[in-house]
């Protein structure tokens, strides 16, 4: 029998795509989480251990960190949200292997941008100015 083992993807090589366009220059995602709430129950005389049964899931929000740029595609999106003009779109974020090929994808089925932060300003600095953009989203595919 022959086992293929797979190393593991880095974390640094990832890409961002909104509706099928790859928008580049992100240097974090953080929030990929899925979380199944439960409701524990004891069965009476079964003290060995207590019944759980699942509620449902709740997915937190996506966190993109991005130096800033010219680009005003992004900040615009989220003005539009917050005048009220709601446009869901397809985020997907991919990572990718040390050759730059597709090898994980999750897609965030109708995001949407919910909270943009600027960036620290400081005088006596010289880092790059990165904003932070969270998406809210309706599941995974």
């Amino acid at each position: 029998m022959s086992v293929v083992r797979g190393d593991p993807l880095l974390a640094n090589r990832f890409a961002l795509e909104i509706d099928g366009i790859t928008e580049a220059g992100f240097s974090e995602c953080s929030g990929i989480v899925v979380e199944t709430e439960f409701e524990e129950r004891r069965e009476g005389g079964l003290n060995a251990y207590t019944l759980r049964f699942p509620r449902g899931s709740k997915l937190s929000n996506i966190i993109l960190k991005r130096g800033v740029t010219d680009s005003g595609s992004l900040w615009k999106w989220h003005q539009d949200i917050v005048a009220g003009r709601i446009t869901r779109k397809k985020v997907s974020i991919i990572l990718l292997d040390s050759t730059g090929t597709e090898k994980w994808r999750r897609n965030l089925e109708e995001a949407f941008p919910v909270k943009w932060s600027g960036p620290e300003l400081k005088a006596d600095g010289s880092s790059v100015a990165i904003e932070t953009l969270e998406f809210a989203y309706h599941g995974f595919t």
